[in-house]
């Protein structure tokens, strides 16, 4: 419609720009080509009215076959929703037949678990008047056993359960002796074990410290200077430093001698200090033996703190980490005693994982179980009581305190990290060459050992093993039977025992070998 009216305003805009163009060409043209322009117009409007007819007659049959289509699929889907409803209408019916099956099943599983509970019932108070009878019959019978054994029930089981009590005290009396028996047998081989696999993961240096100090000189003209006029200035540093200066006829050299390592470093550093400086004089010995010692003060701290990182332990108190860096200068029949300490310290912790135990704490008492002998005064208490006092001042554990104060023995074990620290000790400080003593009379130890058995008759040959905890004597078997050779080893151990000196113990085995040798020919 709207192109109908479209085409319309068109015919009706042609003819009016006719009429105007006609009056625009003047009144005074002719009236032919007005007639001309009116025919034109008229053709122009029944050519536009016919078009428009024809495109409203297209137009309606596409309203048409739109409406037909869109009723094609309204009734489409109309189909569709009803077979839907049927399928939803059989599956309810579906649902529906099923429930009253079960229903009915269900009801016939009741009626059964009715009939199943009246009968169980009825065997229960069977089961029930059969126990009673029991009951009954049972009484009967311990009143008569009672009577024949003149004993009540109670005296019965008495009775019975001390012999079971006895049987099983009996038998577990010889568990535990086939379980020590055992362990008898394997603890040693298991601690041989666990002892050599701990050396041998720890790389020990030997480290011996000396009781003097000598101080090179550039020339013997400087010996003069540090004496002084009329020996005053030796004698304030002798008083400052509490170390003996020895000058001497040595070359180029001055001996400090004191007994405190502390104190012969502190003499060493400010002497080289006023020797590089070349101002020696009482004032000036006074002032840079001061900054020395303070220097040394802190140089221990730094070495307390270096060492603990080392060993990867925490939570140390500062006076404790102080006292770990004065064992630097310190030494112990000529093993530096930090040194001692931190290989104490790791064989603890090698030996506490083989063992189970906490390697950590165990380092922390092998590092600390020497402290007490580094007091800053002279005391009459034993260094590892002191050591324990001091452990137990500062916070430090029960099990590291015990360890500290019983690893020489002078309080009990009261956990087994004590033992472990114990035996680290002697593995330390005990191997040839970890101390001068021991460097210079192990050798000799051993050849006296092996003299004492030669002493004996009847012995071939003796050798001592071990680093001298063991003797073993070879003897003659045509000269000493079985119960000499038993005799013997008593005998020499009884020997050693009173003519020697030794840390530990001596254990002396005596072998008597017999050979019978023939020849085929």
């Amino acid at each position: 419609m709207d192109s109908i009216i479209l085409y319309i305003a068109m015919g009706l805009a042609v003819l009016l720009v006719g009429f105007f163009l006609g009056g625009l060409l003047g009144r005074g043209k002719s009236k032919e080509r007005m007639a001309d322009a009116n025919k034109e117009a008229k053709d122009l409007l029944r050519k536009t009215t016919m078009e428009a007819e024809a495109l409203k007659k297209e137009k309606m049959l596409q309203a048409k076959e739109h409406f037909i289509e869109l009723k094609l699929n309204h009734e489409r889907e109309v189909s569709n929703r009803e077979q839907k409803i049927v399928v939803a209408e059989n599956q309810l019916r579906e649902k529906e037949n099923k429930v009253q099956k079960e229903y009915k099943t269900n009801t016939d599983f009741k009626r059964n678990l009715e009939r199943k509970e009246e009968v169980l019932t009825q065997k229960l108070t069977e089961i029930e008047s059969k126990e009673e009878k029991l009951e009954a019959k049972l009484k009967v019978q311990i009143e008569k056993l009672e009577e024949i054994s003149n004993l009540s029930a109670e005296e019965a089981k008495s009775e019975l359960m001390e012999s079971l009590k006895d049987k099983a005290r009996a038998d577990a009396m010889a568990y535990i002796q086939n379980s020590i028996e055992e362990a008898k047998l394997t603890a040693q081989q298991d601690a041989k074990k666990i002892v050599i696999n701990t050396i041998q993961r720890i790389g020990t240096e030997e480290a011996i410290d000396n009781c003097v100090s000598i101080f090179n000189l550039d020339s013997d003209d400087v010996k003069g200077r540090i004496i002084g006029r009329e020996g005053r200035n030796i004698r304030v540093l002798e008083a400052e430093t509490g170390v003996e200066i020895i000058v001497d006829d040595t070359p180029e050299a001055i001996i400090l001698s004191c007994f405190d390592p502390v104190r012969r470093e502190i003499a060493r550093l400010a002497m080289h200090r006023l020797v590089s400086d070349g101002r020696i004089h009482p004032a000036r010995i006074e002032e840079v033996v001061n900054k020395t010692r303070k220097q040394v003060e802190n140089e221990i701290i730094e070495v307390g703190k270096r060492t603990i990182i080392e060993l990867g332990i925490h939570g140390l108190h500062p006076e404790l980490v102080k006292i770990v860096g004065r064992m630097k200068y310190r030494s112990s029949y000529g093993q530096n005693l930090l040194q001692h300490s931190r290989e104490v310290a790791k064989l603890c912790g090698v030996m506490a994982s083989e063992l189970g135990l906490n390697p950590k704490l165990a380092k922390r008492a092998g590092l600390l179980h020497d402290i007490g002998k580094v007091p800053e005064e002279e005391v009459e208490t034993p260094h590892a009581l002191l050591g324990m006092e001091w452990a137990e001042k500062y916070g430090e554990k029960p099990d590291v305190c015990n360890a500290i104060g019983a690893h020489h023995d002078e309080i009990e074990m009261t956990s087994l990290l004590s033992p472990i620290v114990q035996v680290c000790d002697a593995i330390s400080g005990a191997r040839p060459g970890a101390r001068r003593q021991v460097l210079d009379s192990y050798v000799q130890r051993l050849k006296d050992l092996e003299k004492i058995a030669y002493d004996f008759n009847g012995v071939n040959k003796a050798y001592a093993i071990q680093a001298g905890r063991e003797l073993r004597v070879f003897v003659e078997s045509e000269r000493v039977s079985d119960d000499h050779a038993a005799r013997l080893s008593f005998e020499i151990s009884q020997k050693i025992q009173t003519d020697m000196t030794y840390p530990g113990q001596v254990k002396v085995t005596v072998i008597r070998e017999t050979r019978a040798v023939n020849v085929a020919k």
